[in-house]
């Protein structure tokens, strides 16, 4: 596991004078982020509790204990919140927590080594892996299917591609 903690959301914008803001859940129900606990900040140093959530057009809109006005609530834009990983529930078969795959190194199909998972994005049609290739400074990215990774081995610190055409491997 590569972290002991795991990022589950991140504060937008303030909504609103009364120290509500945009919340963007990286949870698989996005409404279970206020079922962890409190959330802290990547360094530890925050500890912020949800007091109300409600989902919104633009995904949801929370309110922390102790956050009573906008200036308030601005200050916590761009907030990354993160819990301990014990209070998550284990994932399920096929199913993996973006920390877990950060980092693993990928290999492609021949037992070539590709490069390193440096970030999972999903821009709507799906997960996507952006991976850094040894000797490049440069990223790619790769669809984030059975067909193009079809074995992750996190115990190993691995993961197989078959990037299909997609970019010379």
């Amino acid at each position: 596991m590569a972290d002991e903690r795991v990022c589950v959301g991140r504060i937008g914008a303030p909504q609103g004078i009364r120290g509500e803001v945009r919340l963007q859940s990286f949870t698989a129900d996005p409404v279970a982020i206020a079922h962890y606990g409190p959330l802290r900040s990547k360094d530890g140093k925050r500890s912020l509790e949800i007091e109300a959530l409600r989902p919104a057009p633009h995904g949801l809109v929370a309110r922390f204990k102790g956050i009573f006005d906008r200036t308030a609530a601005e200050q916590l834009r761009n907030l990354e919140l993160y819990v301990s990983r014990d209070r998550l529930p284990p994932p399920a078969a096929d199913e993996f927590y973006h920390a877990d795959l950060i980092g693993l190194k990928a290999i492609t199909k021949n037992g070539g080594d590709f490069g390193t998972v440096v970030a999972i994005h999903n821009f709507g049609a799906g997960d996507v892996l952006e991976l850094c290739p040894g000797g490049r400074s440069s990223t790619v990215m790769l669809p984030f299917t059975a067909s193009t990774v079809p074995v992750i081995d996190i115990g190993a610190g691995r993961m197989i591609i078959d990037p299909q055409g997609l970019f010379e491997a």
